[in-house]
């Protein structure tokens, strides 16, 4: 085309735009390229605009009209008038040129296909538009060099008057641009709201979708909740809903869609799965089918990765191809420095000014594009791995729903909860940072171009310099790695023996083991703190050659430059855009090598994932659920196996056949293995069905053997999804037994029950799990031995008032696997298992006459208990004649053992005075009163019933979280232990080191200098000269850094073992109270955690800190020092970047940490769920618990997804300031191009290009810093910990032989729990004499273990006092007091460790005496059995031995110290009779000179004693003979022994 005639111009003049003092464009340009460009941009684009429009998710509530949109229209209108105008006038001008008609043509359509577009958007509910925000940008961008054109024309003198069609031209090209800058300006704001009546929104939703496009781009709409932030601490409540395309509804569906595997069948009718629906949980009319027509059986091995990269591959790949654009516009910068340079160099007069302001605007505009879009693209990233996130942890907690039996015993709950924290974190983290995989190739490829044409050949010497890091850094990284194994093995050592001494800190302080277990963990952490050493020593190799190596990078190339050729002169063009080259290649070098291991951890972790998810499931139709079949339950011919039938050898389950009669209740009996267990399992489907039928008519409620609880209030566990009827519930409740318990819990029903249910006895837990059961009011119910874990009386009242003939339960089907014999007269059938066949059924006298299987088992399984409970109820007279006499009184001397699920709520025996129950209450009130309320150890009665007076709701104490900033005090702490001189010494060192590496720079800039004097050639020996001296300014920054490092690391060593040391002193020395409100995890996390920061994180953190401040300092210096006028903006600079930084830091903290506490919940739900799958599969509550999964993730992706924008908010504005740096340095190197030297021009914008990245850094790590050393505060938080009473007073010893006779007095003895809390001890006053044998008796909180804690001082008087021999113990040291005195605590607690430190820790006696010990013990013979004898390893808690053996071993050590006094808290319920037998007759024999007190949970192990001492409310009621007390008819003791059925008075024996 000519454009000459085209236009009636030419189309470009040099002279015109480029040499000239004010530079313009042709008019043919501004009609052809300014015009059309904009235009262009909309027509292309609009088809996106439209699918962008299509797709909100407000598609159906359409804009009101309102001034914005009114006035955008008005605009758009008026502008496409003036342009009709223009087109009117031009076809009526002489000359008339096409491009005056086609420019306002294509303009006036443009105008018209914008109004249809917003027109479009309105309907659609969009409230900004990105395509026509960037149009609008474009227009007036155009529009304006336009303006300013017409603008100087009015400048020129015309030679004759201007025509009137002139006139109106100019009028309406003046009117013109103000009306396209409006209409930009409008664009900056968003629409109205849409009117949203269809979608019932409720909550905050997020402003990002209602806010412009360009407040979009630039994060701008984040700003209201960092200034929130900057003002008070943020709460979740601040925090806004997810947008809609994030939230778990459709994510899954979306991911579902591409998923071959149906993950809902769980939830769905069979008919359902049977034709591949795969609806989502909660969706009723979104019904997704199999995209590849896979039937649900097909087993074929399918990948996430497929459905991950359908599902959301589509928004990454935008974000990799706008990734691209920045990565281009990383060379213009060197390009524009190189101009720049030049620009300096040129003569003043030939260039003028506007050309250097020209270059330092690419500068500014190229850097600030870059930030934005890079912003974007990332931002796109870190959304799919957010969503990809969303996606995998659902389908994870789908599959677990699903997985078989054979399929869960592959893989640990620990290891598939693994699956979900760590592997998917693995491919969340990959997914942000990929794009380095074709990035950064692509920008080390560009530079390496760019720098051959610069250097030649010797560019490649930097380059080799550089991959050479790669390999030497390997291979310190690799020794690091060997040694971190190293230091996680010691770490783990020691946080097991913590965690173990924690839990046994009340058996340790009884002992007064307290200083070996300090010592141990002493040497452990000495190991430890040498690892850590050297670990600094490498670190310290590795940190010098990742700092030097900018300067290791340029010696090698310029030193190769100017050696290969003395022609080869170093200039600044040369230096300085070679360093901003090389500077742009090691972002990417760096970050390859992690980026590679991230790669290869996310394969692994999705091979992992894949493995789970393409694991063996349940067989959701192995039951049918048939509603025409007459029995509610039928097996016929069921052969069933826990494998897959391919790998069983022996079915679980042979020929069963069975039926079950509506309103029927069966029970299923037989000896431990029989396969009662299996049977439920196989009714609920849980099992592989070989052959045979199974149907189940109506609902099920299933309550399993080992009772399963959630992490939820006692009333949710109960109701259990269901809504909440206050009538049935109270019956529920009362039918249960929980009455007593609800009164007792701190919040009765509302009380928070913990993870497995660890504030309830296993009693309690059972009771529960029969309330949840008998609240679903289901169709049939499944009981597995739930009667086994409750006394036998309690038994009595739930199978009275729930299971049987007259419970509330009676109209409905009831199966009971049982051992309890007195249940099986009320059955309507009873079926026998053994070796897994039904081998009879009947009823049972049908059974018992048969005098088979059945007669066995009653005589197995019945008890002196059961006998006494349900005396008068005709079943001893039935057993005489099933099972004969002889064998009745062999029932009659038998007592209760613990049964085999567990504990029972008696046998559940804790620590404390709560939990010390006994057999004597004669009813449910007396049985509900011991509780357990702590996360990780139980508490006392006392303690709990006097929070609750206290009025306070939780007994543990929250753990305090610090939403301040960090004081100042906290660092002090830190460099403290450190110690001030290395402190000084290692800020010195950085800044010699920076100021080495800046010297390093100036000598490069005065050497180019040196060098533009030269005429292309140099001397030899300047060359030299110079060199040498940038060489060894170099060796000097080495030696710097080096020792800086070293210095550095030494001190954070010294500092972290300095704080664990004082806080291992303080907890040790705690008083038990401490521990009682302070739960064992929290304490373990603070020398875990908390102590792991100190070794490992902080150093590194604290490390790149003081590098990133040292940088920012030194870039300023030199950029003030090359252009002095610079100083001026660098206090406004700093300003702004102090509160930018202020208000992300603050901000930052509180969503990391709202992130971190939200995230523990989907992991700890999903272990839950894992093992409780067949009790939430039972109740056919998959679906909720699917939902409040995804509740769960939706909750800690708002703060995520708030922490994401709060990074990316945080980057455009910290690289908008690193962009004005650049552009002032650039500016004023223009400015004051007379007075400086080229080299310092290259020097001052080579170093202000790089502070964009350095102030990012440097707000990151000072917020990692603060986030971190929040564990100096932690760890000094305990470290103030309240102490107990000196552990020895050596003005105060008492002699070596106390005490010598065992003589106790008590006088007027006070205590409580801790302060705050009522007496749980009032005025004890007694006396015991040296020898006697006393039992000391009450009930449940009557104070009877508070004795045993007062008489050792793990709880302090309130009043009164205790002697000894004559010694008031308040007066000595603990240990004095603890180690002359023996207690053989209720519970077994072993360390591990071997068995003589078991023993004797501190090793005063030798092996003879140990053996000796043993043999009185009764464990000489198993001891010497053991490979290793003494030093046997006993696991961790004693795992390895038996209850029985570990109560031996408590025996052995209270013979090795045989003192006078013997405090026994009985333990015999939870061991074996026989155990009980050798321990009761040793304690006679070895114990019979000293005195023995005999805390009593059975009566009958104490009517022996010299006297028995009843407690009652804290007070002694009784203190007496056997005798005497028995013969007091009206006394609290014969009550109690009448009770537990040991006397002859009231024949039933009991008190029902």
């Amino acid at each position: 085309m000519d454009l000459q005639g085209f236009c009636g111009s030419t189309f470009w003049d040099t002279d015109l735009a480029w040499h000239t003092e004010t530079p313009d464009l042709t008019p043919c340009f501004r009609k052809t390229v300014l015009t059309w460009f904009p235009a262009l941009f909309l027509w292309l684009c609009a088809v996106f605009d439209l699918r962008a429009s299509s797709n909100n998710p407000n598609a159906a509530s359409p804009i009101p009209w309102n001034p914005l949109n009114v006035a955008k229209m008005g605009f758009a209108v008026l502008l496409a008038g003036v342009d009709l105008t223009f087109l009117l006038l031009a076809r009526g001008a002489e000359p008339s040129f096409n491009a005056d008609i086609y420019g306002p043509a294509i303009k006036i359509a443009t105008y018209i296909l914008f109004l249809a577009l917003l027109l479009y958007s309105k309907g659609r509910g969009v409230q900004s538009s990105g395509v026509q925000s960037v149009w609008s940008l474009l227009l007036v961008l155009a529009q304006g060099v336009h303006f300013r054109s017409v603008l100087l024309a009015v400048g020129e003198e015309p030679d004759q008057a201007p025509s009137s069609s002139a006139v109106a031209t100019y009028i309406l090209e003046i009117v013109y641009f103000p009306v396209v800058a409006g209409l930009f300006l409008l664009h900056i704001f968003p629409d109205a709201r849409p009117s949203y009546g269809h979608l019932n929104l409720k909550g905050k939703p997020c402003p990002e979708m209602t806010s412009s496009y360009f407040s979009q781009l630039l994060f701008h709409w984040f700003t209201p909740l960092a200034w929130k932030g900057f003002r008070k601490p943020l709460e979740y409540v601040d925090l806004w809903d997810l947008n809609v395309i994030d939230r778990s509804k459709y994510i899954v569906n979306r991911f579902d869609t591409y998923y071959p595997h149906n993950l809902n069948k769980a939830f769905l009718k069979p008919e359902q799965v049977a034709n591949g629906t795969k609806s989502h949980p909660g969706e009723t009319d979104m019904q997704v089918k199999f995209v590849d027509g896979t039937s649900p059986s097909t087993k074929k091995e399918v990948t996430v990765l497929y459905a991950l990269l359908k599902a959301f591959g589509l928004p990454y790949l935008l974000g990799v191809f706008i990734k691209f654009i920045p990565d281009l516009l990383v060379f213009v910068s060197p390009q524009i420095l190189n101009l720049l340079i030049s620009y300096v160099e040129s003569d003043p007069t030939k260039e003028p000014t506007w050309k250097g302001v020209f270059y330092a605007c690419i500068l500014f505009g190229s850097a600030f594009l870059a930030t934005v879009v890079t912003a974007q693209a990332t931002h796109r990233f870190y959304m799919a791995g957010m969503r990809g996130r969303t996606a995998l942890v659902s389908a994870i907690y789908r599959k677990a729903l699903l997985l078989s039996n054979s399929a869960k015993r592959e893989s640990t709950v620990g290891e598939i909860v693994n699956l979900m924290s760590v592997d998917v974190q693995r491919c969340t983290e990959f997914a942000q940072f990929a794009y380095f995989l074709w990035s950064g190739p692509f920008i080390i490829g560009l530079s390496v171009y760019f720098l051959w044409g610069i250097l030649g050949p010797a560019s490649l010497a930097g380059l080799f310099v550089m991959v050479l890091m790669l390999p030497v850094n390997a291979i310190i990284a690799g020794k690091i790695r060997k040694l971190q194994v190293t230091q996680m093995k010691k770490k783990d050592e020691r946080v097991k023996l913590m965690n173990e001494m924690l839990s046994g800190i009340k058996v340790l302080k009884l002992y007064a083991w307290e200083p070996c277990f300090e010592k141990q963990i002493t040497e452990i952490r000495h190991v430890e703190l040498d690892v850590l050493k050297k670990t600094a020593f490498l670190n310290a190799y590795s940190n010098v050659l990742w700092t030097c190596s900018p300067f290791l990078v340029a010696i090698s190339t310029f030193g190769t430059y100017v050696l290969l050729s003395e022609e080869n002169v170093l200039d600044a063009h040369k230096i300085f855009v070679s360093l901003s080259l090389f500077n742009a290649m090691s972002v990417p070098l760096t970050f390859l090598p992690l980026i590679i291991v991230n790669f290869v951890q996310a394969v692994v972790a999705i091979k992992r994932i894949d493995r789970y998810m393409n694991s063996e499931e349940i067989d959701v139709t192995a039951v049918s659920h048939e509603e025409d079949e007459a029995d509610p339950i039928v097996i016929e011919k069921g052969t069933f196996a826990w494998e897959d039938e391919s790998t069983v050898s022996t079915p679980a389950l042979r020929d069963i056949t069975m039926r079950v009669q509506d309103g029927a209740m069966v029970a299923v009996v037989g000896v431990v293995g029989s396969g009662k267990s299996t049977l439920l399992s196989a009714l609920l489907g849980e099992l592989t069905k070989i052959s045979g039928k199974v149907n189940t008519r109506g609902t099920i409620a299933y309550v399993a053997q080992q009772a399963w609880i959630q992490n939820a209030t006692l009333r949710d566990n109960i109701l259990f999804g269901k809504p909440f009827d206050p009538v049935r519930y109270d019956k529920v409740i009362d039918a249960c037994a929980l009455r007593p318990d609800l009164e007792i819990l701190p919040a009765g029903d509302k009380t928070e029950i913990g993870e497995k249910g660890i504030n309830l006895s296993g009693g309690q837990k059972q009771r529960v799990a029969l309330a949840r059961a008998a609240y679903s009011n289901a169709d049939l119910y499944l009981f597995d031995d739930p009667l086994s874990a409750v006394d036998a009386h309690v038994g009595k009242h739930i199978f009275e008032k729930l299971l049987g003939p007259k419970g509330i339960l009676r109209r409905k089907t009831r199966v009971l696997v049982t051992h309890g014999v007195v249940y099986l007269p009320a059955m309507n059938n009873i079926f026998v298992l053994k070796d897994g066949q039904i081998s009879e059924s009947g009823t049972y006298q049908e059974l018992v006459d048969k005098k088979g299987a059945f007669a066995d088992f009653l005589s197995v399984h019945m008890t002196s208990e059961d006998a006494t409970e349900f005396d008068g109820s005709g079943l001893i007279a039935s057993l005489e004649s099933a099972v004969g006499d002889k064998a009745l009184s062999v029932i009659r001397e038998r007592k209760r053992r613990p049964s085999e699920s567990g504990q029972s709520d008696s046998e559940f025996l804790t620590s404390t005075e709560s939990s010390i129950r006994r057999r004597i209450g004669s009813s449910v009130i007396d049985l509900a009163k011991e509780r357990d309320v702590d996360n990780k150890r139980r508490l006392s009665h006392a303690s709990i019933t006097g929070s609750i007076a206290a009025g306070m709701d939780k007994l543990i104490e929250s753990e305090k979280s610090e939403t301040e900033g960090v004081k100042a005090s906290v660092y002090l702490d830190y460099f403290r232990a450190a110690g001030w001189g290395i402190t000084i010494s290692t800020f010195f060192l950085y800044l010699t080191f920076q100021g080495f590496a800046v010297g390093a720079n100036l000598w490069l800039s005065e050497w180019s200098a040196q060098n533009a004097t030269q005429n292309g050639t140099q001397d030899a020996a300047t060359r030299d000269y110079y060199l040498g001296v940038y060489g060894g300014l170099g060796v000097m920054q080495a030696i710097a850094i080096l020792t800086g490092t070293v210095v550095m690391a030494l001190g954070t060593v010294k500092s972290a073992a300095g704080l664990h040391l004082k806080m291992l002193k303080r907890i040790l020395q705690a008083p038990m109270h401490f521990f009682d409100t302070t739960p064992i995890g929290r304490i373990v996390n603070r020398f875990a955690k908390d102590v792991d920061i100190l070794d490992s994180i902080l150093p590194l953190f604290l490390r790149y800190l003081m590098n990133g401040i040292f940088n920012v300092f030194a870039t300023l210096v030199v950029i003030s020092y090359s252009t002095p006028i610079f100083a001026a903006v660098v206090v406004p600079i700093t300003l702004i970047y102090y509160f930018i930084q202020k208000f992300y830091v603050a901000s930052s903290r509180q969503l990391k940490r709202l992130e971190s506490v939200t995230r523990s919940p989907i992991y700890s739900h999903f272990g839950e769920t894992i093992s409780g799958a067949s009790t939430i599969r039972a109740y056919r509550q998959q679906e909720r618990f699917v939902l409040d999964s995804e509740a769960k993730v939706d909750h800690n992706q708002i703060s995520f997804y708030c922490s994401v924008v709060a990074n990316r908010w945080l980057a455009v504005r910290l690289e908008t300031i690193g962009n004005t740096v650049v552009l002032f340095a650039a500016l004023f190197a223009v400015l004051g191009r007379e007075t400086i030297s080229p080299g310092l021009v290259g020097l001052s914008v080579s170093y202000a290009l790089q502070i964009t990245g350095g102030l990012l850094m440097l707000v990151r790590f000072t917020s990692d810093v603060e986030t971190n050393i929040v564990a100096v505060e932690r760890m000094a938080e305990y470290s103030e910990a309240p102490q107990e009473a000196p552990w020895e007073i050596p003005s105060k010893k008492p002699s070596p032989s106390w005490p010598d006779k065992g003589a106790m007095i008590f006088n007027a003895y006070k205590t409580r729990y801790r302060p705050g809390l009522d007496l749980v001890l009032r005025n004890v006053s007694f006396s015991i004499q040296p020898g006697e044998k006393v039992g000391i008796v009450g009930r449940t909180g009557a104070g009877k273990s508070s004795l045993t804690l007062a008489l050792f001082r793990i709880i302090e008087p309130a009043g009164g006092s205790i002697s000894i021999d004559g010694e008031d113990i308040g007066r000595l040291g603990l240990h004095d007091v603890r180690g002359r005195i023996t207690i053989i605590p209720q519970d077994p607690v072993l360390f591990s460790g071997t068995l003589r430190m078991n023993l004797d820790p501190f090793e005063s006696y030798s092996d003879q005496v140990i053996w000796q010990t043993l043999e009185l013990a009764h464990l000489k013979d198993f001891v010497t059995s053991l490979p290793a004898g003494l030093t046997h390893e006993i696991a961790e808690g004693g795992e390895n031995l038996s209850v029985g053996q570990r109560q031996l071993v408590c025996l052995a050590r209270a013979l090795l110290r045989k003192t006078k006094i013997l405090c026994l808290d009985e333990a015999t319920a939870a061991i074996d009779l026989d155990t009980d037998d050798l321990i009761q007759a040793t304690i006679r024999k070895e114990f019979k000179d000293a005195t023995v007190i005999t805390i009593a949970h059975r009566l009958n192990t104490i009517m022996d004693s010299t006297r028995v001492m009843v407690l009652d409310k804290g007070e002694v009621v009784e203190f007496d003979t056997v005798p005497n007390l028995l013969a007091q008819p009206d006394s609290i003791f014969t009550g109690m022994a009448r009770d537990a059925g040991l006397t002859k008075q009231n024949g039933n024996g009991n008190g029902h």
